[in-house]
């Protein structure tokens, strides 16, 4: 006797109502995230949708370009999260608290995406491998003038390392999906607001005291 509890239910029946495209994305993005990109088959795709082999191939052309697909939306949604905040003229330290919120809740809202994202992106064929890093690159660079700024507004120790200050945090917010589960007693907002006090204790100048005035006798 099987064990019918093992073999999750097909999405087919679970959301007719997509397009039969964006079901196939959603249903690779859980599998690869599950059991990563190599360890899933185009078969295992297409039993999950209930759909014969041969018919998945009328909607997508290869394995590789499903993950090429998901990475290229996971960094599209990161774009339209964080680059808004680019002309906006808030002090850096808030910027960098709003940044690391806007950051955390892609990751949030997207579990397994991000997944695909951040662990399988190294699977991709070159020229999409090519284009990750130098989206990688920008993102760097996007914390790094966060950084920046704060150090010439005077907001933050002048003595940091853009580079590596930068590295710090999105260290913290993209590890986020290794450990981070929706609906728990946390929200994004709460996982960002105590990264940001934590990190920002120390990356934060020291306020600046005025000398008191002595007083006569």
């Amino acid at each position: 006797m099987t064990d019918s509890s093992s073999s999750p239910t097909p999405l087919a029946s679970a959301a007719p109502s997509k397009p039969r495209r964006e079901q196939i994305h959603e249903v690779a993005s859980r599998l690869f995230s599950e059991r990563g990109y190599h360890a899933t088959s185009m078969r295992d795709l297409a039993g999950q949708l209930g759909m014969q082999g041969g018919s998945l191939y009328a909607h997508i052309a290869s394995k590789d370009e499903l993950l090429i697909g998901i990475v290229d939306r996971a960094a599209r949604q990161f774009d339209g999260a964080l680059f808004t905040l680019r002309g906006d003229p808030m002090p850096a330290p808030e910027k960098i608290r709003e940044a690391m919120h806007r950051h955390i809740r892609v990751v949030a809202d997207n579990m397994e995406s991000a997944t695909v994202f951040f662990h399988e992106w190294k699977h991709l064929s070159p020229d999409a491998y090519t284009r990750v890093t130098n989206w990688r690159d920008t993102i760097d660079a996007f914390y790094r003038d966060l950084v920046i700024q704060g150090i010439r507004e005077g907001s933050l120790r002048p003595d940091l390392d853009p580079k590596m200050t930068a590295n710090l945090i999105l260290s913290a917010v993209n590890w986020a999906y290794t450990w981070y589960r929706p609906g728990g007693s946390m929200t994004p907002r709460d996982v960002a607001e105590q990264y940001a006090d934590m990190l920002l204790t120390g990356l934060q100048a020291a306020p600046v005291s005025t000398p008191s005035t002595p007083e006569h006798l």
